[in-house]
């Protein structure tokens, strides 16, 4: 796939149909691992950490659109870790956090939501936590999502402008760009703390969505791999006439949504 770049050195957007094809492509994989997930009992957890207006969200929804959520299932929630647990997938079963634990080295930190030492003290436990996951038999993956702050300007601009998208913008957020090197701070420690053999973090550029999200897709499959679970053909059956009936007659004086459209 082409990466030239534009006259200001940055690489070319790309085009919806060249991103289509690729997203099919691996989503298609996707559907092949999850197989594989299903068939060995596997247990994998992936979490999406990052700037806000980062892309976690679309990421994560090329990431699932095509897949089960019985077998790859969201989980979001703003609390610390002993509240994720409960959520930890089963066998055949990958969990992916949108945001997680991971609130206390950033967000908590910065806003003074906890204390220094409460900071300290989760950065010094997390990799053993961490480190007792992975020997329990659960594949951990980490992707922080980076974004620019020329981008992440532009995204919240947009957010503004367009009703359709300004819930997407909290007073949180806000503050999260006003306090810009505070989270690159925090950010710095956090990976100085917890990027581990055991579970390494892996950064996404997330300047250019569509790039990013075909990129992290590829990774993951990359750091999962499968085999193509051998599957039986399925065929259409036939509708039974035994006990045919009219059953769109019976439908006649119950209510209707107004068809508008």
């Amino acid at each position: 796939m082409s990466k030239k770049s534009r006259d200001d050195g940055e690489p070319k957007k790309l085009k919806n149909k060249v991103y289509m094809k690729e997203l099919r492509k691996l989503q298609e994989k996707l559907c092949h691992l999850q197989d594989w997930v299903k068939f060995k009992g596997l247990r994998a957890i992936i979490v999406f950490e990052g700037r806000d207006a980062a892309g976690k969200g679309g990421t994560i929804r090329a990431l699932t659109e095509k897949l089960s959520p019985r077998v790859f299932r969201v989980v979001a929630l703003p609390a610390h870790i002993q509240r994720y647990i409960q959520h930890f997938p089963t066998k055949g079963e990958v969990v992916i956090f949108d945001r997680s634990w991971y609130n206390r080295a950033g967000v908590e930190y910065v806003l003074g939501f906890c204390t220094p030492e409460q900071h300290d003290h989760f950065l010094e436990v997390c990799p053993d936590v961490e480190k007792y996951i992975v020997s329990n038999g659960i594949q951990l993956i980490k992707i922080w999502l980076e974004s620019s702050e020329k981008e992440q300007k532009r995204r919240f601009e947009a957010r503004i402008e367009d009703p359709l998208r300004q819930w997407k913008l909290s007073p949180v957020d806000l503050l999260s760009r006003k306090r810009w090197f505070d989270y690159s701070r925090a950010r710095d420690l956090m990976f100085k703390a917890t990027d581990t053999k055991e579970a390494p973090w892996y950064i996404l550029h997330s300047d250019d969505k569509k790039r990013a999200r075909l990129n992290c897709l590829a990774h993951i499959l990359d750091l999962m791999p499968y085999k193509k679970v051998k599957q039986e053909k399925v065929e259409m059956v036939k509708r039974s006439m035994k006990h045919a009936y009219d059953d769109q007659k019976s439908l006649e004086g119950r209510k209707f949504v107004k068809e508008k459209y």
